[in-house]
């Protein structure tokens, strides 16, 4: 599962602390990083690998041992500089992904170009939204209806590609409802049980992302 990978979290805003929170409380490894003091104090309660640093300082990250970490979460939405130069450095080392948080549209086609592997805005996903949905292997996207049941965007499994829905049985093996099949912008509601599923589908699914994150 994602817990399994290594995170970290530059600036500890209400957002930053958010996802670094709910990824501690996951049990997955987390560095969080802010320049500010006080914050790094705040924090370090709830998540435990906190460091006062400057994170667009390249030898600052090569003593971090940010090359490391799997994922770099950079939720410093006010001060796009930073944003920038943290997005380079974590590339320019060979960090796979990159998640940089934007304050506009402008914001985010910069990051980017610079080489953010994606850019969230913190009205449309909360932090603990974006650590959820990093948390959950194979999961695309998540929205909570309830405190036990998400809707999910769920990439189809290599094990499943050639299988139908029939075969797999996954309302009886995981409880996983599937309300519509994604073919590029195409949506099918009107689900043939019997078609084999292919790598390039993607699933809308109604769960519980505890059971999803339970398949083998």
């Amino acid at each position: 599962m994602s817990v399994n990978r290594s995170y970290a979290v530059f600036g500890l805003g209400r957002y930053g602390r958010a996802v670094a929170r709910e990824l501690v409380e996951s049990g997955a490894e987390v560095l969080a990083v802010d320049i500010d003091e006080n914050l790094v104090n705040e924090s370090i309660a709830d998540i435990p690998y906190c460091k006062c640093a400057d994170v667009t300082d390249a030898e600052v990250i090569r003593r971090l041992g940010i090359a490391n970490v799997d994922v770099v979460i950079i939720a410093m939405a006010t001060n796009l500089e930073a944003s920038v130069m943290a997005t380079m450095l974590c590339k320019e080392i060979g960090v796979k992904t990159v998640i940089t948080k934007c304050a506009s549209e402008m914001n985010c086609r910069i990051l980017s170009k610079v080489g953010a592997d994606r850019v969230v805005f913190p009205e449309n996903e909360s932090g603990i939204r974006l650590a959820k949905n990093l948390l959950s292997s194979g999961f695309v996207d998540i929205v909570e209806l309830s405190k036990d049941v998400s809707m999910i965007e769920l990439e189809i499994r290599p094990e499943w590609v050639g299988k139908s829905l029939i075969e797999l049985k996954l309302r009886q093996k995981y409880g996983i409802n599937v309300a519509a099949v994604l073919e590029g912008d195409s949506v099918c509601v009107n689900i043939d049980p019997n078609r084999p599923l292919e790598s390039f589908m993607r699933l809308i699914v109604i769960a519980n992302p505890a059971r999803l994150g339970k398949m083998k």
